[in-house]
């Protein structure tokens, strides 16, 4: 139940339980900030035009792009051959 809880997912984006928290965290943070701008932009069209989608643009490359990239990182590094 632990494992499941508090390992597992965070091993699955190889990460570990700090990392993640900080990550998960950050992308909590920028999430409510970027909602409460599209709130203000609900209410006055004329003020932060981008805000939410410029948001939803920076989490999906930090997600998406940055976990792929440190995926292949971590892959190479698990198939490097040793030469002596």
């Amino acid at each position: 139940m632990f494992n499941r809880l508090f390992v597992d997912h965070p091993k699955s984006v190889d990460e570990n339980y700090v990392e993640h928290f900080g990550v998960a965290s950050r992308f909590g943070l920028t999430m409510i900030w970027g909602g409460m701008k599209a709130l203000v932009h609900a209410v006055i069209p004329g003020l932060c035009i981008t805000s939410g989608s410029d948001t939803v643009k920076r989490l999906n490359t930090i997600m998406v792009e940055q976990r792929r990239a440190k995926g292949q990182d971590v892959t190479q590094m698990m198939t490097v051959d040793w030469v002596i």
